[in-house]
């Protein structure tokens, strides 16, 4: 797979609303964090990830937080990212969908650009699934593209998944079902700019990695793309490579 970087400058993305800075007590009951403002405040802010975090839940690291105003909310705060290993990392995984779709309207990935029509989060295959986007060209031609947020990284590989996932390996089923009828894609969305190449996770999840492979032989197509993460930005640094 060829990398593809825009030329001159990078395209952000997205821009975050002003963040608060703080450091990290500590992560508890998946949802829930501690977190220390420079105010010397501790306030509890709603941790928007599920998983592990593996290597990016490190207490007494800087961290960024939104505030939302909203009297619905049970949390006034979100946390965003954590600096750690040099690095801002984005964790809030409700945002990748979102950047992505910024990412596939700007027309960033030139293997991904020519559609017509965009749409989100559309029903498919045997195992009741449902795919983050499918672009539709003008012939009528679709192409599925399911997106993954990554943080985990050993050096400069990013990895993905950093625990065992069964949702994962379904969507590696399902896409690898549609080949080579219908154009399907894995797009890893690395949520920080210190990974130049890009690996599954076997440590964490064998069976996620051997799936992979075996779909990537069966012409699954693979964008592991990289993402500069700043308190008040996110820019798209083009993909990484693919180590298999």
């Amino acid at each position: 797979m060829d990398n593809f970087q825009v030329e001159h400058e990078y395209p952000r993305v997205y821009e975050y609303p002003p963040l608060l800075a703080g450091h990290l007590i500590k992560r508890y009951q998946r949802f829930f964090a501690d977190i220390e403002l420079e105010t010397g405040e501790i306030i509890t802010a709603h941790c928007p990830n599920t998983g592990p975090m593996t290597g990016v839940c490190l207490a007494g690291s800087p961290v960024q937080v939104s505030v939302h105003d909203n009297p619905k909310r049970k949390l006034k705060y979100t946390w965003e990212m954590i600096w750690v290993d040099e690095t801002w990392v984005g964790i809030n995984t409700g945002l990748p969908n979102r950047v992505t779709q910024r990412l596939l309207e700007l027309r960033c990935i030139p293997a991904l650009a020519d559609y017509e029509r965009l749409r989100r989060e559309v029903v498919y295959g045997q195992e009741n699934s449902r795919v983050d986007f499918v672009l539709t060209t003008a012939a009528g031609e679709s192409l599925y593209v399911e997106v993954k947020n990554t943080t985990w990284c050993q050096g400069s590989l990013g990895l993905f998944p950093d625990t065992v996932t069964t949702r994962g390996q379904k969507h590696l089923r399902e896409l690898k079902a549609m080949l080579p009828q219908t154009r399907a894609s894995m797009l890893y969305f690395i949520n920080r700019g210190d990974c130049s190449e890009f690996a599954p996770g076997d440590e964490a999840d064998p069976e996620y990695g051997r799936l992979l492979r075996e779909a990537v032989q069966a012409g699954l197509e693979v964008y592991p793309c990289r993402f500069e993460v700043t308190p008040t930005q996110v820019l798209y640094l083009g993909c990484a490579s693919l180590v298999l």
